[in-house]
């Protein structure tokens, strides 16, 4: 018979994290989050808790943990949308629809208790978090900015009731086949045309003091209107930039500013990681750290991070520009390819983008939800 607690002692928090990376021990396509920035969320000072309600459950068969889940009342996201929705993440379970069942059973309960009247997800705290279910690419090595899991996962969500919301695709890049320089002349009359050019910075610390500001107003404005995402707050900014100084590199970073050196348009790769991370689950172990030093240093593949545009230049050609700039970090020898990471099926601009370049298509993920039962 399938049990489930609440997270309230320190052995339960350890068995919450390591659930995942027991349950995925052996296969090759799973990159866990870092140790510790798990092991932050439940400490008191957890840069979300400003904003959100949060809830952790762990499913038991006897004293064996066999599955768990998290539940998020973002609300700043019910407030910016006018929602009474509950998120769900860290879903991983065994193969079994009454551990399923009973995991999110509790989250629909606690969230009803609080008032709200949707569960959606896989979501996080913010949309720079995991997110997303895996339904198609399973024989794909996660990014380590995303979530691995296994095929039956859908089976199982989808027989509680939950229908698609959203879906995103994930697409390995790879420069054209052929170079005219089409792009780069293209990339150069926008940016004459409009009066733009490109910000420079001799070091990432540089760049933060430069643009920091600009850099996530920016963020804010582009992405006020795609799913899932919500303003950022100061605990969230510097958590960035505490990211950015440890692996972003100034020529995997790209902004266009206007002639009052106002931001119009960013882009920022990271050096992938998801290799670095695998054997020590996440732990930065010095032999982890080792590895994780190299990747930056000698990246093989890049992940996509964010890419914005003012809106006010969606329709200018902008983002040629940043594509000129992807596509010169491309040719460099020692890149492999390129992962978009998450891109929402529907929008337009970004799906477009891609298109100036080799294209795979190789995963997708999705958005589910589900009315909260008011039986519970």
């Amino acid at each position: 018979m399938i049990t489930i607690k609440e997270v309230s002692t320190k052995k339960q928090q350890k068995q919450f994290i390591d659930f995942p990376l027991d349950l995925y021990r052996d296969n090759p396509y799973f990159v866990p989050p870092l140790y510790g920035d798990e092991k932050s969320m439940f400490k008191e000072d957890f840069i979300y808790n400003d904003t959100c309600d949060i809830v952790n459950f762990l499913a038991y068969d006897g004293d064996k943990p066999v599955g768990r889940i998290q539940g998020i009342i973002q609300r700043a996201s019910n407030q910016k949308n006018n929602e009474k929705r509950v998120r769900f993440t860290r879903f991983d379970a065994i193969d079994s629809p009454e551990a399923a069942a009973k995991l999110f059973g509790a989250v629909e309960s606690w969230a009803k208790k609080k008032g709200m009247d949707t569960i959606h997800g896989p979501l996080g705290f913010s949309d720079l978090e995991r997110e997303g279910l895996l339904v198609d690419g399973f024989d794909q090595l996660s990014t380590f900015e995303e979530q691995y899991n296994a095929p039956y996962y859908a089976t199982l969500i989808e027989g509680l009731g939950f229908e698609k919301e959203v879906d995103w695709t994930e697409s390995k890049i790879y420069p054209p086949d052929e170079d005219d320089g089409t792009m780069r002349k293209m990339a150069d009359f926008v940016m004459k045309r409009y009066n733009l050019h490109f910000g420079e910075a001799k070091n990432i610390n540089e760049f933060i003091e430069k643009y920091g500001d600009d850099f996530f107003g920016l963020i804010d404005k582009g992405y006020e209107n795609l799913y899932g995402t919500v303003p950022f707050t100061e605990a969230m900014k510097n958590e960035i930039i505490k990211s950015f100084k440890l692996i972003v590199d100034t020529k995997h970073v790209a902004i266009i500013l206007d002639e009052n050196d106002k931001a119009v348009c960013i882009g920022v790769c990271f050096p992938s990681i998801a290799r670095a991370v695998q054997k020590s689950r996440g732990k930065l172990t010095p032999l982890a750290l080792i590895r994780l030093l190299r990747a930056i240093k000698h990246p093989s593949v890049i992940d996509f991070g964010l890419i914005a545009v003012d809106p006010t230049y969606l329709n200018r050609g902008v983002s040629t520009a940043i594509s000129a700039e992807i596509l010169k970090i491309l040719q460099d020898d020692s890149i492999e390819y390129a992962e978009t990471n998450l891109n929402l099926e529907d929008n337009a601009a970004i799906q477009n983008q891609w298109k100036r370049f080799k294209e795979v298509k190789h995963k997708r993920r999705r958005a589910y939800v589900k009315k909260i039962d008011r039986t519970l």
